[in-house]
């Protein structure tokens, strides 16, 4: 799937002027002049650094925003759709993995009809529901790099293996080719109905819950 990136404004201050109404000697414009250039380089690193991933408060924060239309999508497992007037954040980035990385854990059918849509992305194939498959946020997933590499789900009292076949997309959807379901959050991590039972949930347990999980 091809992911277009978007430049970031960057900030633009006039040097010039600003130095002609600070009624500056020429000496004093010159430092003034290397002094602004760093500081709008750093200003500039850090905004489009900031709107992707912050170290200091150790979050992702969106890109920007999808807008939504009204549309029908397959709501097996309670499947949210689009709906017009909503606007869904998009995300390039996921949080740091770690040895224990917290997530959300949803349902998704892999199967051909369900609710996932199209066939996975790693290896353009349908998984039944008996599998134990997951599908990744777009940051997690890392352009494919994860793929067909199994992750270690702890939750429930429970842990089990699963193996990635697909990515959750972080920031596109409201489409045909994402059935018509906002973009993913930037956390989740999406397992078919066999690593759900695993994990000894089902009925009215099975929606969402918080894991952690790891590369296996």
């Amino acid at each position: 799937m091809k992911i277009s990136f978007r430049r970031i404004n960057e900030p633009y201050i006039h040097l010039a002027s600003l130095q002609a109404q600070l009624h500056l000697p020429s000496i004093l414009r010159n430092t003034t002049s290397a002094a602004l250039a760093i500081l709008l380089v750093f200003a500039s690193f850090n905004l489009s650094y900031g709107v992707r991933y912050s170290p200091q408060l150790d979050q992702c924060s969106p890109t920007g925003y999808l807008s939504g239309t009204d549309s029908n999508c397959n709501t097996e497992h309670e499947s949210e759709c689009c709906k017009a007037g909503e606007t869904y954040p998009q995300y390039y980035c996921s949080p740091p993995i770690t040895d224990e990385t917290s997530a959300t854990l949803t349902i998704n059918s892999f199967a051909e009809g369900g609710d996932g849509g199209g066939q996975s992305e790693c290896d353009g194939s349908y998984h039944s529901d008996d599998e134990m498959v997951v599908a990744l946020s777009t940051g997690w997933y890392n352009y494919g790099s994860r793929c067909l590499k199994m992750i270690r789900i702890n939750g429930n009292g429970n842990s089990v293996l699963a193996k990635v076949v697909d990515e959750c997309d972080s920031i596109n959807g409201c489409d045909a080719g994402h059935d018509f379901q906002p973009p993913c959050r930037n956390n989740i991590v999406d397992a078919s109905p066999a690593v759900w039972n695993a994990l000894g949930m089902s009925g009215d347990d099975v929606g969402e819950y918080q894991i952690t999980w790891s590369e296996a």
